[in-house]
């Protein structure tokens, strides 16, 4: 019987839902891996990642699951865990070092798809403030952090007189800002497949009720506040046929252009950002997207049809090796 260690990262004490959710995902990862007839254990990775991936060399299971979104909701420690996963030659589902380090921070991958001719926002730091355009909006989002952690509903701003207060204190080692495209937002979820990546049906997030001046973006209320207007207004629909057909191809071309130039593997999600001419601009690749059951990952598998049973396989199957 194959033996699997799923490691993530323990919540700590008084963690938010964006950090606790990490427990839904080892919990439906672990019932379907019991399902496929693998022997499971769990091990949660804390700041002592190093002796505790020492740990699990010595344990020798056949396989890891790496569930580790941050070290200590730290965002920009998270490619340390496949690190020393590769340093211990240990095989793992999930994204590589490589995947993980280039797509965490949204500046590298930013001038890695332009450079690949993909398009996406323009991107800045707060030192090039000189840079901004007056009269146009702007996004200040962290570098390294996932989830919306970081964004709220004043992160949208427009260059003019004073904007500048706004963005005193942000440093370039973690934040950045991206020209703000108003329009529609989409989610591309990507499966790992025998014949290559599967772009699974693209899903969009509908801004109900936001009105012409709220920015209609997917902030930590929307997210994680489930009492909140923006959680109760921000709704996944999956448009299938009922979107145009030139948009369908556009976002699933730009969501395989994503995992080819990243070398993504078993599974990822890749958001994009549409502005009133149905232009697409990649706004993030999540190589280690939620898994829970109620996250926009599995939703995509479920549109396309797929038991969970069979996309756990074909994730599985295609290891860190």
């Amino acid at each position: 019987m194959r033996r699997c260690c799923i490691i993530y990262n323990e919540p700590g004490e008084g963690a938010l839902p964006d950090e606790l959710d990490v427990l839904d995902q080892v919990a439906h990862i672990e019932q379907y891996l019991k399902m496929l007839g693998i022997d499971v254990y769990r091990k949660g990775i804390t700041n002592h990642f190093m002796d505790e991936i020492a740990l699990l060399a010595g344990e020798k299971p056949d396989f890891v699951y790496n569930l580790v979104e941050s070290i200590n909701n730290k965002g920009e420690l998270i490619y340390f865990v496949p690190a020393m996963l590769n340093m211990y030659a240990i095989p793992y589902a999930g994204n590589s070092l490589e995947a993980i380090f280039l797509t965490s921070n949204k500046t590298l991958a930013s001038k890695a798809m332009k450079e690949a001719g993909i398009s996406n926002p323009s991107a800045y730091v707060p030192s090039q403030l000189n840079l901004l355009k007056p009269g146009r909006k702007y996004i200040v989002k962290p570098i390294w952090e996932d989830g919306s952690l970081g964004i709220t509903g004043d992160s949208v701003f427009e260059c003019k007189p004073g904007f500048e207060e706004k963005l005193r204190g942000l440093d370039d080692a973690h934040w950045f800002i991206e020209d703000y495209i108003d329009g529609r937002e989409f989610n591309m979820s990507v499966l790992a497949g025998k014949n290559g990546p599967e772009v699974l049906p693209p899903a969009e997030i509908v801004f109900m009720n936001y009105g012409d001046t709220k920015p209609r973006i997917v902030d930590f209320k929307a997210k994680w506040e489930m009492d909140s207007f923006e959680y109760v207004n921000t709704v996944r629909e999956f448009p299938g046929k009922n979107l145009n057909p030139e948009l369908t191809k556009n976002l699933t071309e730009a969501a395989r252009a994503c995992w080819n130039l990243f070398g993504l593997k078993g599974y990822a999600r890749v958001d994009a950002r549409t502005d009133y001419n149905d232009n697409v601009y990649v706004i993030e690749i999540n190589a280690n997207p939620c898994i829970s059951p109620d996250g926009g990952f599995v939703a995509a598998t479920r549109e396309a049809g797929y038991p969970f049973i069979e996309v756990l396989k074909r994730i599985i199957d295609d290891l860190n090796m």
